[in-house]
C-alpha cells in the first residue's frame, strides 16, 4: 500500500518547478502535470524572438530535470478540470487523484477580450509564440526583397504594445537588429524606412520602476531610434493597422502584444474564489475555502498589509512562494510559516551597455547595470550546458554584432494539414 502523501503540481513554470525541487527526494509522492514537456526561462523569450539565442538554450525537459529523483514523476497532459469534492484532476487523457493539489499554471497574454487582437497580434508567453514572432518578422523581409517595392507600409513598422520590461527589451533588441544585422543580411534594402514603434499607455516606459529608470530607459530607446508613443491605448488591430483610442492609426503587419497578462485558470472553482483571474489564497497559499488545494505564483492572489492589492506577477514572488509552501508541506506539525514577500528589486535591458537596475539599497544604469543584468540571468538559467551556450552566443554577438540564429522554422502543410 502507498503510504506517502500524494501531491499533484499543475504547471512547471518558476513556481511549479521550484516547489517540485523543494520536495525532491522527500517522503512525498509528487506528480507534475504540464501541457509541454519542458520548463521555459521566460525572461529571455525576447532574445529567441530576435534570433539571438536558440529556444533549446532556455528550455529544460522535465524528464531530464527529474531524472535522478526518487519521488517525482512527470506527465505530459492538458488539465481540463479540477473536481475538489472528489480530489480529482481531470485531463484530456486521464484522471489523477491527490491528497494535496498545487495549482501553478501561471499566466497567458491578456488581450482584454478583443478577439481581433488575440487572433492577429503576437503574444510572447511561451516558446512557440517567441518562435512565431521570429518567423513572421524574418519572413516580412524575405517578402520585401522579392517585391522590391514599398507598396505595403505595414511591412516597415514593427509595433510593440506595452512598455513594461518585455516591451522595452523587445524594442531595444529589434532596434539593434535594424542597425547592426539586417543591413548585412539584406544589403540592397534601405532600412532607414524600418520603424520600431513602442506604444505605451503611460507617460514613461517601465512605469513600475523608479523615476531614474524610467527617464534613462526613455533616453536609451530614443538613442536607438525607437519611436516611443506615450499615453496611447490600443483599442483594435485588424491585421493591417493598429487603431488607438486617440484616433491615431499605424499601418503594421508585425504587432507584438506585451500589454498585460491574465491567469491560466482551471475549471472547477466558483467565481467567488477568483479575483482578476487569480485564485484568492491565504498567507499559506491555500485557496480560500479548501484545506488541501493551493495556488502559487502568478495565478495566486494574496492580500497582505504590505501588498493589499496582491503581489506583483514576477518570478521572484513565484519562486519564494514555492519555497515557503514546500517547507510548510514538509513540516510534521501545523506550525506553518506565513509567506512574506521581500522585494529584491527589478531590472531591464535596452540593448548593449544599456540597462536599468533598481535594488532596495541602490539604483544604477548604463554599462554596469547591463553587466549586472547579464550575470544575474546567467546564474538563473538551470544547467551548466545552457549557461555556457547562452554565454557563448552573447559573447559572439558582443564582439561581432551578429548572430547566426536567424532560422525561419515554420510547420509545413501536406494535403492541407499541418505536419
Amino acid at each position: 500500500m502507498e503510504t506517502r502523501e500524494k501531491i499533484i503540481i499543475i504547471g512547471g513554470g518558476f513556481a511549479g518547478l521550484q516547489l517540485a525541487k523543494t520536495l525532491n527526494n522527500k517522503n512525498k509522492k509528487v506528480i507534475v502535470l504540464d501541457r509541454v514537456n519542458h520548463h521555459m526561462f521566460q525572461p529571455l523569450f525576447y532574445q529567441v524572438a530576435c534570433g539571438r539565442i536558440e529556444p533549446s538554450n532556455i528550455s529544460f525537459p522535465f524528464r531530464k530535470i527529474f531524472q535522478q529523483s526518487r519521488n517525482i514523476q512527470f506527465r505530459l497532459t492538458d488539465v481540463k478540470e479540477i473536481d475538489p469534492s472528489q480530489n480529482r484532476v481531470i485531463t484530456d487523457e486521464a484522471e489523477f487523484r491527490y491528497d494535496k493539489l498545487i495549482i501553478a499554471t501561471g499566466c497567458k497574454t491578456n488581450f482584454f477580450g478583443n478577439k481581433d487582437l488575440e487572433g492577429k497580434a503576437f503574444g510572447m508567453k511561451n516558446t512557440q509564440e517567441a518562435i512565431g514572432i521570429r518567423n513572421h518578422v524574418l519572413m516580412t523581409f524575405e517578402k520585401l526583397i522579392l517585391e522590391k517595392s514599398r507598396s505595403d507600409d505595414g511591412n516597415w513598422n514593427i509595433v510593440i504594445v506595452g512598455s513594461g520590461p518585455t516591451g522595452v527589451e523587445l524594442a531595444g533588441a529589434f532596434a539593434e537588429m535594424k542597425k547592426e544585422i539586417l543591413p548585412r543580411d539584406y544589403p540592397y534594402m534601405n532600412f532607414d524606412h524600418l520603424k520600431i514603434i513602442l506604444v505605451s499607455s503611460t507617460d514613461k516606459p517601465l512605469a513600475v520602476m523608479s523615476t531614474e529608470a524610467q527617464e534613462k530607459s526613455e533616453k536609451y530607446l530614443k538613442d536607438l531610434g525607437v519611436t516611443f508613443l506615450s499615453g496611447e491605448i490600443v483599442t483594435d488591430y485588424d491585421g493591417d493597422k493598429v487603431i488607438m483610442k486617440s484616433g491615431k492609426e499605424i499601418p503594421s503587419n508585425n504587432v507584438i502584444w506585451a500589454a498585460g497578462v491574465t491567469g491560466n485558470v482551471v475549471d472547477g472553482f466558483p467565481e467567488e474564489k477568483l479575483i482578476r483571474n487569480r485564485y484568492i489564497v491565504d498567507r499559506y497559499n491555500r485557496i480560500i475555502g479548501y484545506n488541501n488545494i493551493f495556488a502559487i505564483g502568478d495565478i495566486a492572489y494574496m492580500e497582505t498589509p504590505k501588498y493589499p492589492q496582491g503581489h506583483p506577477q514576477v518570478a521572484n514572488v513565484a519562486i519564494n512562494q514555492a519555497k515557503n509552501l514546500g517547507r510548510n508541506l514538509l513540516r510534521n506539525d501545523n506550525n506553518w510559516k506565513e509567506y512574506e514577500y521581500k522585494d529584491q528589486g527589478s531590472l531591464a535591458t535596452i540593448g548593449k551597455h544599456r540597462a536599468v537596475v533598481d535594488l532596495p539599497f541602490i539604483k544604477f544604469q548604463g554599462f554596469l547595470a547591463w553587466y549586472f543584468w547579464m550575470f544575474l540571468h546567467l546564474m538563473l538559467i538551470l544547467s551548466v550546458r545552457n549557461k555556457l551556450a547562452v554565454f557563448f552566443n552573447w559573447m559572439w554577438s558582443y564582439f561581432n554584432k551578429d548572430s547566426s540564429l536567424r532560422l525561419i522554422i515554420s510547420p509545413t502543410k501536406k494535403n492541407g494539414t499541418l505536419q
